[in-house]
């Protein structure tokens, strides 16, 4: 969706959390991977756009405002062209013209009120435009049809952990039943450990990060999370750091 890099937002401002600041808003377009230089999360979606269409990604310019008007003119002079009212969308979405894409999305909804795309897209658009309950609604619905999209899932949790106020335990219920579906989803370990930690439940965001750990190694978020989570004073955190100390003076 086009939330790239959102894992890496959150842990960005995991710190900011813990010590009671307040989330930025955009954090969800620009954070800790934007900063390091980090790519993850799902390509975003191109359905929709025109065939000679350069393909839509996060680290893109986006459409042209040329494609994004002659996209709004063809919807607006064809209300029941489901194509155009979807491809007018996903051009103002990729444009972050998100009250526009709203309005699209939903005359395509009323066209075609059980596409899959167009709720996942009302989802991903009212999520970036911060309308979290709103978010929830659309991204429900599109659960549904899907129950078993694990990414669409852990969406869904993102949307209580960013709302105000925060529905900590609905994310890490959400991230679980993720889980459930797919162990070794990293996208959802490391949700789940960022929420845990927010929560301040060391022993499980300890757990969580151990998995995360031996699924990605590799992993850029997990100094990061080590480090808040030693601030939790996390069991086995110090054990751990102490018996590395040990062997480094053998």
């Amino acid at each position: 969706m086009k939330k790239e890099n959102i894992l890496y937002s959150v842990i960005g401002v995991l710190l900011g959390f813990i010590v009671g600041f307040a989330f930025a808003n955009t954090a969800n377009r620009q954070g800790y991977a934007a900063a390091q230089g980090a790519v993850a999360g799902q390509p975003q979606q191109t359905q929709g756009l025109p065939p000679d269409h350069p393909p839509i990604d996060g680290a893109g310019a986006g459409p042209s405002a040329a494609a994004v008007e002659t996209a709004a003119k063809l919807a607006s002079e064809q209300p029941d062209n489901f194509d155009a009212q979807a491809q007018a969308a996903q051009l103002h979405y990729a444009a972050h013209r998100y009250d526009d894409a709203i309005k699209f999305f939903s005359r395509a909804a009323k066209l075609r009120p059980d596409d899959f795309d167009v709720l996942v897209g009302l989802g991903n658009t009212n999520f970036d435009a911060e309308r979290f309950e709103e978010a929830e609604r659309w991204y429900t619905a599109a659960l549904v049809k899907r129950p078993d999209d694990v990414n669409l899932r852990t969406d869904l949790g993102l949307t209580f952990y960013f709302r105000e106020p925060r529905d900590i335990e609905r994310a890490v219920k959400e991230f679980r039943a993720s889980l459930a579906r797919d162990p070794n989803h990293v996208q959802t370990l490391q949700n789940l450990t960022v929420a845990l930690i927010t929560k301040g439940d060391a022993e499980a965001a300890s757990a969580t990060l151990s998995k995360l750990e031996s699924v990605s190694p590799q992993n850029p978020a997990l100094p990061r999370l080590r480090t808040d989570l030693e601030k939790l004073g996390a069991p086995g955190q110090a054990a751990v750091k102490t018996s590395s100390a040990d062997k480094g003076g053998e």
